[in-house]
């Protein structure tokens, strides 16, 4: 397909017209092979057929989920609210804490155990743990400016540091945690350093391909300075809400329940977090994607095909129309992602155990089936097209599969390094909260300090995305017309191209093998005639 041809039948890429299917699956290639519907020999992929356009105003899209996701902030915001205001310059001042087991105190009343705690300076108020969420959010604000200032000078050093240097962090924290007496977090800390360092072995000559992939996503974003303060503006909205997240929290860890109650606030909290992170991260991502696609069709930012003013037409449709599928998508795609590396991880590392291996064949049957509905390529379709998310990441799936892509893709661990940088700075930032915090409430360090990282990994997701949201829309245009990754770097299209030959050729053969073994299985049990 040449390019007027494509561009012919994209007519206006944020337009709404329903256009042809985006990019599929995830990081992770199959090491038991299975062979590629496009054989051995393709080295590129064949474009999709056509698809009518359809009304040109965009529809609202998962209006359910966005409803959802509405109800939700608003009945946080206001928990977290009362839970900070509760603890704020004095003690109960709203009188939560009738509902938790401070009524059970003996021979005194609410007022009186209070004014006891206060003169013996046992007191714990919201203020005395907000400041050490400041130092987080400060923390990771930072990493992720000089993350993103670095990007263009130093980012393949960067991402060879986040690869090495977090299994090394990760020790570390487990020794001080054994240090510290936290047993349980300093054998989760070391079992992570391990998974980190078997991963980070199994996957190292996968590394090459994928830093190629990744120098190219980062000179498209650095060609893009707009899409760079979108990332600088979502950081600012999620910092505002984490001042909002922080004080409630903060009320929390300073209130009279016992250890349990607060823990278990504290998840619930966490979980919210995490899914509102997601949704801004996942719509910076939208935003990224459709500017990158339409570069990469019309060829250049300038070009004067370039529709008038596509950022902020991208934004305007992210947050509006095509935000209720990114609720929805935000809330299984990371988890599904992160299961399906795991899975493939162990999958591929089974020997001849055939009972387990039986067991781990049905879980990765049912994630890569969840991941057909779960994808994060779902978003570039959702940008380019406007359509919802289950569509969005069916299409993704489909053509994918069809064109072969799916085996360059399930090559490359652009998503698992970009994770793993985001694991870092998190560590880092929750580091230097739980250090200040060790000095001042030293039994509070592990609830402080894990909430920490948390939101120093949302907040290091917001600046890595634009580099996530550029491999994929790379991939996406590589399955949809290879002529636009041709045009717009030669070098690189015929080096995809070589990678994708080359991956194929080995599924074919791994296919073949596995046919073979079968194939003498059954020749061996086959009783004589």
């Amino acid at each position: 397909m040449s390019l007027s041809d494509h561009q012919h039948r994209r007519p206006a890429v944020f337009s709404g017209a329903d256009l042809s299917s985006s990019a599929s699956i995830d990081d992770e290639e199959d090491e038991n092979g299975g062979s590629s519907s496009n054989g051995s020999d393709a080295s590129l992929p064949s474009a999709p057929a056509p698809r009518p356009a359809a009304e040109q105003a965009r529809r609202w899209r998962d209006v359910f989920w966005l409803g959802v996701f509405v109800l939700h902030l608003l009945a946080f915001g206001v928990g977290l609210t009362l839970l900070g205001i509760n603890r704020f310059s004095r003690a109960d001042r709203l009188n939560i804490d009738r509902f938790t087991n401070i009524t059970g105190r003996v021979n005194s009343s609410q007022a009186a155990f209070f004014e006891q705690q206060r003169q013996s300076g046992l007191v714990e108020l919201t203020e005395t743990y907000w400041p050490f969420y400041g130092v987080a959010g400060g923390a990771a604000v930072l990493l992720a400016w000089a993350w993103l200032s670095l990007l263009g000078s130093r980012a393949s050093q960067m991402m060879k540091v986040s690869i090495h240097g977090l299994t090394t962090y990760l020790a570390v924290i487990s020794v001080l945690c054994f240090w510290t007496e936290h047993f349980f977090w300093g054998v989760a800390f070391a079992v992570g350093a391990a998974l980190q360092f078997l991963y980070v072995m199994s996957v190292l000559d996968r590394f090459p391909f994928t830093m190629l992939v990744l120098q190219k996503a980062v000179k498209m974003v650095w060609d893009l300075p707009e899409v760079m303060h979108v990332a600088y503006a979502f950081m600012i909205i999620m910092l505002c809400w984490m001042a909002l997240w922080s004080f409630g929290v903060s009320g929390v860890i300073a209130s009279s329940m016992d250890d349990g109650g607060r823990w278990w606030l504290l998840v619930v909290f966490s979980i919210s977090l995490f899914w509102t992170g997601a949704v801004f991260c996942n719509t910076v991502h939208v935003i990224v994607s459709g500017m990158v696609f339409l570069v990469l069709m019309h060829g250049s930012r300038s070009a004067a095909s370039m529709p008038a003013k596509p950022l902020l037409k991208s934004l305007r449709y992210a947050v509006t129309t095509s935000f209720g599928s990114i609720c929805y998508g935000s809330l299984f795609t990371a988890a599904i992602r992160t299961l399906r590396w795991e899975i493939r991880g162990i999958r591929s590392k089974i020997g001849s155990n055939e009972c387990l291996l039986c067991c781990v064949d049905f879980l990765f049957h049912l994630v890569e089936t969840l991941v057909r509905f779960f994808n994060k390529y779902a978003y570039v379709e959702i940008a380019v097209s406007g359509k919802g998310f289950n569509p969005s990441a069916r299409d993704a799936w489909e053509l994918f599969q069809s064109t072969g892509i799916e085996a360059l893709v399930a090559y490359d661990c652009s998503g698992a390094v970009l994770l793993m940088v985001i694991v870092l700075g998190g560590l880092i930032s929750g580091t230097f909260t739980g250090v200040w915090t060790w000095f001042k409430r030293s039994d509070k360090v592990i609830m402080v300090g894990s909430t920490a990282i948390l939101m120093g990994m949302i907040l290091l997701g917001l600046a890595v995305v634009v580099v996530e949201s550029a491999v994929t829309s790379i991939y996406v245009c590589y399955a949809e017309d290879p002529s636009l990754i041709q045009r717009w770097d030669a070098e690189f299209f015929d080096q995809m191209s070589e990678a994708l030959h080359q991956r194929l050729q080995y599924r074919s053969a791994r296919a073949r093998e596995v046919m073979n073994h079968s194939l003498d299985q059954l020749s061996d049990t086959s009783p004589p005639i």
